[in-house]
């Protein structure tokens, strides 16, 4: 299967475009506004307050991140996709699926064999993803990248593991 990303994001990421996407999860909170991105970002400068500005903008642009009104915004789950590590497995997936649940214990011996990270979603919750693979669940993601659809060929899935790994060493 090509490599295929939830929703186009430029890579490599500016380091300035990762701050502000991470600082979600630094901070565990669902909504920021420009002041924490301003104060926790870029330090504050005024300078860096453009640099800061454009930035979102982008991130609204490509769909990483959602505005909420007012100066707020949320990450959707394609800016939370764009950060995951190599060993980070999302499954996406909704209640009473029966292929959802076949695939997460196929999975689960590779994924701690790995030591990978299993970030589990409905994709009830998010607008754009059930828009996007709600005939297709589930879903599966290696990092940032699409590695299975409506079933998962465990042998497949371990070497897309096995790669992540020698990937997240070299890097």
């Amino acid at each position: 299967m090509p490599d295929q990303r939830v929703f186009p994001v430029a890579f490599p990421m500016p380091e300035l475009t990762q701050r502000i996407l991470a600082t979600f999860d630094d901070l565990k909170r669902d909504r920021l506004d420009l002041h924490t991105f301003f104060e926790l970002v870029a330090g504050a400068p005024p300078e860096e307050r453009a640099a800061v500005l454009d930035a979102v903008g982008g991130l609204v642009r490509d769909g990483s991140l959602d505005p909420t009104g007012g100066d707020y915004y949320r990450r959707t789950e394609a800016g939370r996709l764009a950060l995951a590590g190599p060993l980070e497995v999302t499954l996406y997936t909704r209640p009473g699926c029966h292929l959802c649940e076949v695939a997460k214990a196929a999975m689960a011996p590779s994924i701690s064999e790995f030591g990978a990270q299993l970030h589990e979603m409905d994709i009830d919750t998010d607008r754009q993803v059930r828009e996007k693979y709600t005939n297709d669940v589930p879903v599966i993601f290696v990092g940032s990248r699409k590695v299975a659809e409506h079933s998962v060929d465990v042998v497949q899935f371990r070497r897309h593991l096995q790669e992540a790994r020698c990937a997240a060493r070299d890097a």
